[in-house]
């Protein structure tokens, strides 16, 4: 009997030693995936915690805005709900285009209001205010800015870093930048933008994918003086870690509504050309900037068919209800640069040129002369033989801020 219980016991100890071991592995384990994964600005608490400590702090943020609790990145908390908990004392939240939760359509108007969660009041940045006038920041001590960017210019988020640096700097209020990855950061290309289009989808002399982090970019903003009267910000950016442009970095968190997955995001450059046409991108499916068409393009030479209605962000679709004949994309490999072939396939297709470019078109290029170079018939490559002294120039600019390898 003494034998069976001494064997007992020995058993169990090994049984707790295997358990103690095994965990102490994959403590090694996630240890090892941590010190090679991308680590975000946000979830280096160590460093930015001690910024915010005893201030009345102004949190610039979206649904992207969340702190990973593991290296998987599929579980997170809220930004916002993470600094309250650890007893910092966030005062007001600023949402971008999209909403602070990120329901909103591409556009939509967005209201004031008061987070359900935590009972913050929450300004909008995409209603009747561009630029967060001096009452939204009355108290703030310090902004943070924390919203996860897709690297191209017409994507507003960049447009909205750049008032709340203006405000906070009219103010001397500091602004620290939680730094993302861009998952379009391993190119530059496109046309600079003109100041004649200058608009909130286009503020800045940068081209189409300007391969920066947003907190890069916001050094730019800073250090070309790009703000109002060439003042500059009193800006921190918290580093990302293990972070290269290579990196393909497929976002966890949708950045917007019709951004669902990596493919969306890597042919949005190319894709939201046709925002500014009569052809649909795909707003009003569940393949939104992976496909495009028309009603008017001939079936006999596209051979993918769509119809849009309306969804999660679009509620009135271009060509609702409509048969669309184009393209899917979906397949196409990553891509390096701007492309311009399925626009051009599609002008040349199309049976009323002349109204197949509208007003936005010009904004979204950042430039009038490719609508021209279109309609005058000029290659693919001749249009962006044209767009290379001002690519070498902004890579010239670029460099000065580049924080990674």
């Amino acid at each position: 009997m003494k034998y069976l219980l001494l064997c007992f016991i020995s058993l169990f100890a090994c049984n707790e030693t295997t358990k103690k071991n095994q965990a102490k592995n994959d403590d090694m384990v996630l240890a090892d995936v941590e010190k090679s994964a991308i680590l975000t600005g946000a979830n280096q608490t160590d460093v930015y915690l001690k910024l915010l400590e005893g201030k009345n702090v102004g949190v610039v943020a979206n649904q992207t805005s969340v702190i990973f609790k593991d290296a998987s990145e599929q579980n997170h908390t809220h930004l916002v709900d993470s600094l309250l908990a650890l007893g910092i004392k966030v005062t007001k939240v600023y949402s971008p285009e999209h909403g602070f939760r990120g329901t909103a359509d591409a556009g939509e108007y967005i209201e004031d209001g008061i987070d359900e969660k935590t009972g913050l009041p929450i300004f909008s940045l995409y209603g009747k205010n561009r630029k967060p006038p001096v009452e939204f920041l009355k108290d703030i001590d310090v902004m943070l800015f924390d919203v996860q960017d897709v690297g191209v210019r017409f994507y507003t988020y960049i447009s909205t870093l750049h008032y709340v640096m203006e405000t906070a700097a009219e103010l001397n209020i500091p602004v620290i930048i939680l730094d993302r990855p861009n998952p379009n950061g391993h190119y530059i290309d496109g046309p600079i933008l003109e100041s004649e289009v200058k608009s909130f989808v286009g503020m800045h002399p940068v081209p189409i994918v300007y391969g920066m982090t947003i907190g890069e970019y916001g050094k730019m903003i800073n250090g070309e003086k790009w703000l109002e009267n060439e003042i500059q910000s009193e800006l921190t950016v918290i580093p990302l870690k293990n972070y290269s442009y290579d990196s393909e970095y497929d976002l966890p968190i949708k950045p917007s509504p019709n951004l669902p997955n990596a493919t969306s995001i890597n042919l949005y450059p190319s894709v939201c050309f046709f925002e500014g046409t009569t052809v649909s991108c795909g707003r009003g499916t569940e393949m939104q900037f992976q496909i495009f068409g028309a009603p008017f393009l001939p079936e006999n030479q596209f051979d993918f068919s769509f119809t849009p209605q309306p969804n999660f962000g679009a509620k009135t679709p271009k060509h609702q209800g409509e048969v669309c004949y184009g393209r899917d994309l979906r397949n196409v490999e990553r891509l390096n640069e701007v492309k311009l072939d399925w626009l051009i396939e599609a002008y040349t297709s199309s049976p009323d040129q002349n109204s197949f470019f509208n007003d936005f078109f010009s904004k979204l290029a950042g430039t009038k002369k490719l609508q021209k170079q279109i309609e005058e018939g000029v290659s693919v490559e001749g249009i962006k033989e044209s767009w290379k002294p001002g690519l070498e120039s902004f890579a010239k600019t670029r460099s000065k801020y580049l924080m990674y390898n």
